[in-house]
């Protein structure tokens, strides 16, 4: 399994000019995005509207076709919007990077589990069926560090399914750390640095 900060960090690395659309996990301040970003100003947080990550990130993405658009979902939140991979297939925007951290659990609500997370759901055969033009899965550290490049390089839509080990958030919710910066502040800035290019 990957530590979800350290598979962040890695997908942060490799952005260039990516815009960025984490999730739940991937999203978390205390071990998500905002804790390893390069570039603040084209992260797009979605937290609030659980499984709308990869709408949000199809729309980004075809309406800026020369950047990649990396969206870094949960397995809870795809489960819960499964069209969105067979629309997004439809549409076969060739710079859209889907990214799920696969943990098997609701990490944010207290650890329940995931349905299918059993062994049941096989996330790439999903990927696959719906129409994915590549897919690629890692479990450890040391295959996704020496294949991201590779995922990165395939012509879109692209799923990259990563095994990460849950943390599971048990604060409650008026005491957990906050990001920097409001929903509307990150879509104001963001929509500012792509109107900027």
């Amino acid at each position: 399994m990957i530590n979800n900060t350290d598979a962040v960090r890695i997908i942060d690395s490799k952005r260039d000019d990516a815009v960025i659309i984490p999730t739940m996990n991937a999203g978390n301040v205390s071990f998500g995005l905002p804790t390893v970003t390069t570039n603040e100003n084209l992260d797009l947080p979605i937290s609030g509207a659980m499984g709308k990550a990869s709408n949000v990130g199809l729309g980004v993405a075809l309406a800026q076709p020369g950047r990649k658009v990396f969206v870094l979902d949960g397995d809870g939140s795809l489960l819960m919007n499964l069209g969105s991979l067979v629309t997004t297939s439809t549409k076969q925007p060739k710079n859209f990077y889907h990214f799920l951290f696969n943990n098997g659990v609701y990490a944010v609500t207290g650890g329940q589990p995931i349905p299918g997370s059993d062994g049941v759901t096989d996330w790439t055969e999903v990927a696959k069926g719906a129409g994915y033009a590549a897919v690629f899965s890692y479990d450890n550290l040391e295959d996704l560090t020496n294949g991201i490049d590779e995922a990165l390089a395939a012509e879109g839509p692209v799923f990259i399914h990563l095994v990460v080990e849950p943390e599971i958030e048990n604060t409650p919710v008026q005491f957990r750390v906050r990001g920097t910066r409001s929903a509307q502040q990150a879509y104001s800035e963001v929509t500012s640095a792509l109107s900027a290019d």
